[in-house]
């Protein structure tokens, strides 16, 4: 459990999520900061711009997806 004081200084609410990594007797908790809209909507077209340039289609894409979920 992660002390009311920490948790009311880092802002810390119910359901943050974090990366756990360990090493030794030491335990790093970094806490999960998702995008902003603005910045997700950016990283979704530099992705669109990378794929065009690599010569991808929507067809590889279902393609992939297709063969991924057969996968499972």
């Amino acid at each position: 459990m992660i002390p009311e004081a920490v948790r009311d200084r880092l802002g810390l609410g119910a359901g943050t999520q974090f990366v756990v990594t360990g090493e030794g007797d030491v335990v790093v908790l970094k806490k999960l900061n998702p995008p902003s809209m603005a910045d997700f909507d950016e990283i979704i077209a530099t992705a669109r711009r990378q794929a065009r340039t690599a010569g991808l289609t929507k067809a590889h894409v279902r393609t992939a997806i297709r063969k991924t979920r057969q996968h499972r």
